[in-house]
């Protein structure tokens, strides 16, 4: 019989949607799930992005540029700009979602076997990016008890290594909702520099940040402009997470030119979703101002119920819609199955992602949950109900 490689064998299963079958089983019984599992958003889509694609007039739909239409290129230019972040349409490559982006960065910079450093928990698919293009991820540790900070800069340096080509952060963070600071940047920025690194930011959760709190983009800094490397999306910053379109930013002329060989072996970027995208960047501040405040509600209800909770432990996040949550349980994989699979509050579960799968360290995360509150606040509040209900009942 035909074997599968040993690559796809060991591509890791999405600790996100792996319960899926419980959970439409759950909804089978005629059991109300509450997804907090998974970062989609129920905020309605900008009207302006859905009207482009529905007045599009289009006779034959054929391939864009490979770098992506030069319009949207140079209206996403323009929204860098707004930011105060300054690079030309020519700086950036529009990908198929901010996933595609990362893989294009991977391909670009590292060869097999070589190592990328990345602060634990992370976003769970960096395991599968770093797999599909035989890249070790180098784990290092951030703790819940100082809310999931940068850890100290010298465990980078201990475990950097002649095989060490880049360090990856996500910020603000999935899924810890974790937001950098200016120092913990400039550390960062520094011992790139001292060991001639690439430094790769998912910077997708940009304009959601809290409490007075602003986003600094790596791009901001001076002296970086050679190391620095952006993954982007709209999936997130306008709710369009179907579109798949996101974008790979760096001045680096070299990792530029080389990627946009990955994007034309690719052919395009898909051109509805282009569409959409483009006009989305006519969103008006009053939209972000709206769902931010709607975040921040969220997140106040929700972090405050869960606290309450005996033996539940949660940092308030600063960004993205993400918290991770220390439970009093032994094993998270358990209790979420059993959250689907034997429990249920009034007719009413939640389903949760373990946190082991956003750790590459064995053994880490294992009672600890994901939770995304982009769920209306009355959910949220039923949510965190059931959770209590749920821990008085486990035996685990």
């Amino acid at each position: 019989m035909p074997k599968i490689s040993i690559k796809g064998g060991n591509m890791p299963q999405s600790p996100i949607r792996k319960l899926v079958p419980f959970a439409e089983a759950a909804k089978k019984r005629g059991i109300n799930v509450l997804h907090l599992n998974i970062g989609q958003p129920d905020i309605k889509t900008p009207e302006v992005a859905i009207n482009a694609v529905k007045n599009f007039d289009i006779k034959v739909l054929e391939y864009t540029h490979s770098a992506g239409f030069e319009s949207y290129r140079e209206g996403l230019s323009e929204y860098y700009k707004k930011h105060d972040i300054i690079v030309s349409k020519d700086e950036l490559i529009i990908t198929t979602g901010g996933s595609e982006a990362l893989s294009f960065a991977l391909g670009s910079i590292m060869d097999a076997d070589d190592e990328i450093i990345i602060p634990e928990p992370f976003y769970a698919n960096y395991n599968g990016f770093a797999t599909a293009n035989d890249v070790k991820i180098v784990p290092v540790v951030s703790t819940i008890e100082n809310g999931f900070a940068l850890p100290p800069i010298s465990e980078f340096e201990n475990l950097i290594t002649e095989k060490t080509k880049a360090i990856l952060i996500c910020n603000p963070g999935n899924p810890t909702g974790y937001l950098y600071s200016e120092e913990e940047l400039n550390s960062l920025k520094e011992i790139v520099i001292k060991h001639d690194l690439f430094l790769i930011a998912d910077e997708v959760y940009r304009e959601f940040t809290y409490d007075g709190e602003e986003h600094l983009s790596i791009l901001h800094i001076n002296g970086l402009e050679e190391n620095a490397i952006v993954i982007d999306s709209v999936s997130k910053r306008y709710s369009m997470c179907g579109a798949r379109i996101g974008a790979i930013v760096s001045k680096n002329k070299e990792v530029m030119s080389t990627a946009m060989k990955f994007a034309q072996a690719r052919l395009s970027p898909p051109t509805y979703a282009q569409i959409a995208s483009e006009a989305a960047l006519q969103t008006p501040q009053k939209y972000f101002d709206e769902v931010k405040e709607e975040y921040v509600e969220r997140r106040n209800i929700l972090i405050e119920k869960l606290n309450k909770i005996p033996g539940v432990k949660v940092p308030t996040p600063k960004g993205a819609f993400y918290c991770v949550a220390e439970l009093p349980i032994d094993d998270a994989e358990n209790f979420a199955q059993w959250l689907l699979e034997d429990f249920n509050y009034n007719g009413t579960t939640v389903m949760v992602a373990p946190a082991s799968g956003f750790y590459s360290t064995e053994g880490l995360g294992k009672n600890q949950i994901r939770m995304a509150y982009v769920l209306k606040k009355d959910d949220l509040i039923l949510a965190a109900e059931a959770l209590e209900a749920a821990l008085e009942q486990y035996k685990g």
